[in-house]
């Protein structure tokens, strides 16, 4: 996950790559939807669909998706991918893909790593750092009241909640993430973003500016790829930060 900075640069990153998140975002319905068509027996689904609402996504493209998963359409087969490795610095990279070609994915992923001072490892070379989590960003405003937000997700079945300086990050585990999310949309709130996240255990950053660029670079270029769903660092330091 790493940081992401602030809401106004989520925000800003959502917007400028708007067109490749809903290519990401189809294929993850359309995973999805292999586990049934109905969002409302189909709680993943349900989950990649509003996700997809979020960013705008164009209710024709949804439902392409889904009948690409349900197989009333006829499209690729999506297979998961996970790579793991180093970027400059030391700083810990997980890549998740989704793709309909091995071969394809794992040359772009490996090309990128070379070529901005990585080196991809094998697997579970970093996974242990990390720990699986359900993450919640809410967005502080005058509405909201720290203690209410709190108790709504303390009831919803999330585990824990940090005040940041301009949002609540809340985390759960993965396995109540959709009960979680679905608590906390009724009970009124709003996500700039939810997930499950790899979250890390430790940190580490680039010494110098140079390396920072770099990193910044390469993280860039793996999440402007097709194949890749997520990006997670265990980075210190704000990565999206212009």
């Amino acid at each position: 996950m790493g940081r992401h900075g602030t809401i106004a640069g989520r925000k800003a990153a959502q917007d400028s790559k708007r067109a490749a998140m809903f290519t990401k975002y189809a294929k993850a319905i359309t995973v999805a939807a292999k586990d049934g068509g109905d969002p409302e027996y189909n709680a993943g689904l349900r989950v990649a669909i509003e996700k997809a609402k979020a960013i705008s996504m164009p209710n024709d493209n949804i439902q392409r998706a889904i009948k690409k998963g349900t197989g009333e359409l006829g499209g690729a087969a999506y297979e998961e991918l996970t790579f793991e490795g180093y970027g400059v610095g030391g700083v810990a990279v997980i890549v998740d893909c989704l793709t309909d070609n091995n071969n394809r994915t794992a040359a772009a992923v490996r090309s990128t790593f070379d070529k901005y001072g990585g080196n991809l490892g094998t697997p579970g070379c970093v996974s242990y750092m990390f720990s699986r989590k359900g993450v919640f960003v809410i967005e502080k405003t005058d509405e909201i009241d720290e203690d209410e937000l709190m108790e709504a997700m303390l009831e919803a079945g999330a585990d824990d909640m940090v005040t940041e300086e301009d949002c609540f990050t809340i985390y759960s585990e993965p396995d109540v993430y959709t009960e979680v999310y679905q608590a906390l949309q009724e009970a009124g709130y709003e996500f700039v973003e939810s997930d499950i996240e790899k979250v890390p255990s430790m940190e580490s950053a680039p010494k110098n500016e140079h390396d920072i660029k770099k990193l910044k670079k390469m993280i860039e270029v793996l999440e402007d790829n097709d194949d890749v769903q997520k990006v997670h660092t265990n980075c210190s330091i704000d990565l999206y930060e212009e």
